[in-house]
């Protein structure tokens, strides 16, 4: 169903996910990316703040440091399973945060840049 996905990690639960579409961002949105380092190196969107899934919790910390008080967290993964995950949990956690539905994949396709490390041309991995 578009909108909701679920999923589990760990002992967490997780039900109906808030989504949008990539052509709803804009280049002010806060976007966090949730992908492995190689995904991450390979390529990402200008901006982004990178903690991987696989260190989420322990790296909460540097998330609430950087994410705007009183606005959205747009969670990026590759095609949206992880980062519906991750947003499912920064809900619980009270924070106002979105899925990106088709991920890295979507933002590719819709033309957005993709970029590495060094501001080069990226691509999704």
């Amino acid at each position: 169903m578009r909108g909701r996905r679920s999923g589990s990690v760990g002992a967490m639960h997780f039900g109906s996910v808030p989504s949008v579409g990539v052509d709803a961002l804009t280049s002010a949105d806060f976007l966090l990316d949730v992908r492995e380092d190689d995904e991450w190196k390979a390529g990402h969107a200008e901006g982004a703040l990178h903690i991987p899934m696989s260190d989420f919790v322990s790296r909460y910390g540097e998330l609430t440091e950087q994410a705007p008080e009183s606005g959205k967290v747009y969670v990026l993964c590759r095609v949206g399973g992880r980062s519906a995950q991750v947003t499912q949990y920064l809900v619980q956690q009270g924070l106002d945060a979105v899925n990106v539905e088709g991920g890295m994949q979507a933002w590719e396709a819709a033309g957005r840049p993709v970029v590495t490390d060094e501001g080069g041309a990226g691509t999704v991995i």
